[in-house]
């Protein structure tokens, strides 16, 4: 199941990419029927298959590029929808193991709705609404399958058989210090991550919904937009759905484009500064994880290079390939900010290490006995008082530290 959800994980990424690519090619009604192309199951070539498209559907007739992009976008949502499918039957299969069953589930609700979503898009003529909610739940199906997967793996670590072999590295990578000031930066960097977590959604938000309405161009300059933007601003106008029969291209004016680009810059300024500080802080604090500085250190790479490929999009006027990576950054740094908060989880549940352990090492020693009911036992020479036991109350020159268990990379 592990090895279908990363499968599964690397397919939701390629399929949001594939949506990037069709909706700025402005191939999203490339085939204006669904889940067909023009009533076939793939794009009509044959000169009567094309004439029969084109005497259907007149007020479209069909451009074969735009339809491949966009029936090939479903074909690989189609696979990733049986894949997810796959797993959550997988999952309640095996619930009797341990194997998360809930999240599987929502996976496949999420399959499901993202599939209306898709049908809607077609039906409502790229509604507005409909197209950033699409957009926003393939980075949720994406999300979740991430999860899934630091879950199973976590798991698969966690299995007696593989505890002799990871345990070193398991502690080495989890090391939070020996202080409550550790877990107590630990506890703040929960709450941080997860007020990080909703800033980079609502930034994700503002990218899609200035997407979707194609106001992607409406400022052209720096740091804000053309001379006299602020006479400009609607922001009642930009966040609402005009009347409109079809909203290819857009249906808001220039001013409401104007305020929807505008709101996304600053919210990219916003969210910069914010994870920039989130980053910054978990290199230089002293009570994380080397695995977690790791994580930081990947976050603030993606980071920059989304601001990179965001200042590119306006100096360079929208490429292709700018504008499609632009997409995928931000689903690196999702990931990666939840990874981050992952790892927290798991140091919050684990706990700190002793100050020996740290400094020294250690040496694990089992019989047939203790490795089967998964018990270990640390022997150490006290460096200097005795360590007191907090289970029975008394002194101890050695310690049972718990099964080990934590996030192994």
């Amino acid at each position: 199941m592990k090895k279908l959800t990363l499968f599964s994980l690397f397919l939701a990424a390629v399929v949001i990419i594939l949506g990037a690519y069709t909706r700025l090619t402005d191939a999203g009604l490339g085939c204006p029927d669904w889940p067909g192309c023009y009533g076939n199951l793939t794009v009509p070539l044959s000169e009567e298959k094309v004439a029969q498209a084109n005497a259907a559907y007149p007020e479209r007739p069909v451009e074969a590029f735009k339809a491949w992009n966009e029936m090939i976008h479903r074909y690989f949502a189609g696979t990733l929808g049986l894949c997810v499918l796959a797993i959550a039957i997988i999952a309640v299969r095996q619930r009797h193991k341990g194997t998360p069953v809930k999240l599987p589930l929502l996976l496949l609700g999420l399959i499901i709705f993202q599939a209306a979503l898709g049908m809607w898009t077609v039906t409502l003529n790229l509604l507005p609404v409909v197209v950033m909610g699409h957009l926003l739940g393939g980075f949720s199906v994406l999300s979740c399958l991430f999860i899934l997967y630091l879950r199973l793996r976590h798991t698969a670590d966690d299995a007696p058989e593989n505890r002799d072999a990871s345990f070193p590295h398991a502690t080495h990578d989890s090391v939070i210090g020996d202080s409550p000031q550790s877990m107590g930066f630990q506890r703040n960097l929960k709450r941080f991550a997860f007020i990080g977590l909703g800033v980079l959604v609502t930034q994700i938000a503002l990218g899609g919904w200035t997407s979707a309405n194609y106001a992607a161009l409406a400022c052209t300059e720096m740091p804000v937009c053309e001379s006299g933007w602020q006479e400009r601003i609607d922001i009642a106008g930009a966040f609402s759905v005009p009347d409109a029969d079809n909203y290819e291209f857009g249906a808001h004016d220039y001013g409401e484009r104007v305020t929807m680009h505008i709101v996304h810059r600053f919210g990219a300024v916003v969210t910069f500064l914010y994870l920039l500080a989130l980053g910054v802080s978990v290199l230089i604090s002293r009570h994380v994880s080397q695995k977690q500085k790791y994580v930081g250190a990947f976050m603030l790479l993606a980071l920059c290079t989304q601001v990179a490929l965001g200042l590119s999009n306006i100096v360079f006027m929208l490429p292709l390939a700018v504008a499609v990576l632009h997409n995928a950054v931000a689903a690196v740094l999702l990931l990666s900010l939840l990874n981050l908060i992952f790892t927290v989880f798991l140091a919050l549940e684990n706990g700190p290490v002793t100050h020996t352990e740290k400094q020294r090492g250690f040496t694990i020693t089992s019989d047939k006995s203790l490795h089967s009911a998964s018990a270990y036992k640390t022997y150490e020479k006290p460096l200097h008082d005795p360590i007191h036991d907090p289970f029975t109350g008394s002194a101890s020159s050695h310690i049972l530290p718990k099964a080990p268990g934590g996030f192994h990379g």
